[in-house]
């Protein structure tokens, strides 16, 4: 999820919020009472929810509309997301969910079903995306489009919901990450102990830059990367729970999770909480650790250099800490905006300053051999793939680049190893970062990619691992035949053919330590 530095923000137009006068809330509501009609005992769920409680920024994108394909003067019939999350089967999850909350009477037994109920969320989707058993609804198995939409809808139910007992702002919150992270996979990492056994854990991503693009002409509708997806998170659901017979035969077990393209989220320590446990010296430490996120074209690139510096562009959320002054990028020096904070928990060794981490950190990624394996030779290459060498479906690349400020207190950049090189081992070594340098940029930018990679790498460093980490970008897959449909075959291929190459790449990482 690499976004250009000093992007211009223009496309991210500001879009009417709601659709004939129906709100996300109506929106949950609608589907529960849909629901109650077959399910008695949910007749009076949408009696505990809030209507006048203000959702969140993505909450809130649960009732925007597309134009109609056909004629964009009108819109299409049901919000977008009411199109993914009936297109994966998951109706009825919030629907539930909101019943079940309205018969919770305390706190303790609201944290327990938030956890449970986040964790089931994430199971099917999983089950989903590996296409075992029943696949309900009609969008391709491996969209990980679904998963997003609905646990919005639960968060929003949440958020909403006016239990039969006091409920402080905090404890609301922190059933809201309850969920959220139980739904990211985050609490369903098992690894079996000991040795013989190769354990890798991967990330992915939510969708992510879903306002702006192209727009119709009907009232309230709104511009067409609402549709988009993330190959990265669809990865990481055709992975979790998998195991991979390794060419020593050794069984590699992979786990994986998504993340939030949010920066709050990441100060928390989503990431931390979620690999350092299993960065630790013990029975299930993992043999390694990548990070995976979209990028562009049709290449993946395996990220070398990871900066600290972050929060130019905007999340998810609308929110970004890092906004350039009058086209001039903020300085990192004494600027916490700008700089990834680090997760006093996960300080590992006392050699490591909590207050001044590292401007930069190094990916150890077995670079070489992901190369060689010539991964995208069994992948069919989806339509408009331009990789040059047709005999594979995408091209892999050793990803150098990277730009610094070279003295921390002017705003003066430099940009190395740009373009980086397309042969491996290159003729010349790449430039690494100066150590006196402040970092602007890794080579997958100062989004949340990069900080995810940052963090991921950061923590190998503090718990003392010699483990290959690293980060991994995908093509981007948002190849749409028309204008506005939800979905068509060209996207569906795109991130067919990502996932499986991706799933490919990964597994030469379990080669390589096992």
């Amino acid at each position: 999820m690499r976004k250009e530095v000093d992007e211009e923000e223009a496309v991210r137009m500001k879009t009417p919020p709601s659709i004939a006068g129906i709100g996300a809330l109506a929106l949950v509501l609608a589907t529960t009472a849909a629901f109650a009609t077959s399910t008695p005992a949910s007749a009076n769920a949408s009696g505990c929810l809030d209507p006048g409680a203000p959702l969140s920024v993505e909450e809130n994108r649960l009732s925007f509309a597309l134009p109609d394909n056909d004629d964009p003067a009108l819109l299409q019939s049901k919000p977008f997301a009411q199109q993914m999350i009936e297109g994966g089967g998951f109706q009825d999850f919030a629907p539930k969910l909101i019943n079940k909350l309205c018969h919770t009477g305390n706190l303790t037994a609201a944290t327990t079903l938030a956890k449970e109920e986040g964790r089931h969320l994430w199971r099917e989707a999983v089950r989903r995306a590996q296409n075992k058993g029943k696949i309900d609804g009609s969008l391709p198995y491996s969209d990980d489009r679904p998963l997003y939409w609905t646990r919005l809808q639960s968060t929003a139910a949440l958020r909403q919901w006016t239990p039969r007992f006091d409920l402080a702002g905090e404890d609301r919150a922190a059933l809201i990450t309850t969920f959220d992270r139980a739904s990211r996979g985050m609490f369903d990492i098992d690894f079996p102990a000991g040795k013989g056994v190769v354990r890798v854990i991967s990330s992915g991503f939510d969708p992510y830059t879903l306002d702006g693009g192209t727009v119709g002409t009907a009232p309230g509708s709104i511009g067409n990367n609402i549709r988009h997806g993330n190959p990265s998170g669809a990865t990481a659901l055709s992975l979790d729970g998998t195991t991979y017979k390794t060419k020593d035969g050794k069984t590699a077990y992979i786990e994986a999770y998504t993340l939030p393209v949010n920066y709050p989220e990441f100060e928390q320590g989503y990431l931390e909480d979620t690999v350092g446990p299993f960065m630790k010296d013990g029975p299930r430490q993992v043999d390694a650790s990548i990070t995976v996120s979209q990028a562009g074209g049709s290449v993946f690139n395996l990220e070398q250099w990871n900066g600290r510096y972050h929060g130019v562009s905007l999340g998810n959320d609308n929110f970004r800490p890092c906004a350039a002054v009058n086209g001039t990028p903020q300085l990192a020096v004494d600027n916490h905006g700008c700089n990834a904070k680090v997760v006093d928990r996960w300080g590992g060794p006392t050699e490591f300053s909590l207050t001044d981490p590292p401007q930069w950190t190094s990916a150890t990624l077995p670079v070489a051999e992901m190369i060689k394996a010539n991964t995208g030779a069994s992948v069919p290459r989806p339509p408009g793939d331009t990789w040059p060498d047709t005999s594979v479906a995408f091209g892999v690349v050793w990803h150098t680049n990277y730009t610094e400020f070279p003295d921390c207190n002017s705003p003066e950049r430099v940009t190395r190893n740009n373009p980086p090189p397309n042969e491996f081992p290159p003729p010349t070594a790449p430039i690494p970062p100066d150590p006196e340098s402040c970092s602007y940029s890794g080579g997958g930018g100062n989004y949340l990619s990069n900080e995810s990679a940052y963090r991921n790498t950061l923590l190998r460093d503090r718990m003392g691992l010699s483990i290959p980490a690293g980060h991994i970008h995908t093509p981007d897959m948002q190849h749409f035949e028309t204008p506005f449909n939800p979905s068509d075959a060209t996207f569906n291929a795109w991130r067919q053919a990502i996932v499986a190459q991706g799933k490919n790449l990964i597994h030469v990482v379990a080669d390589s330590v096992s």
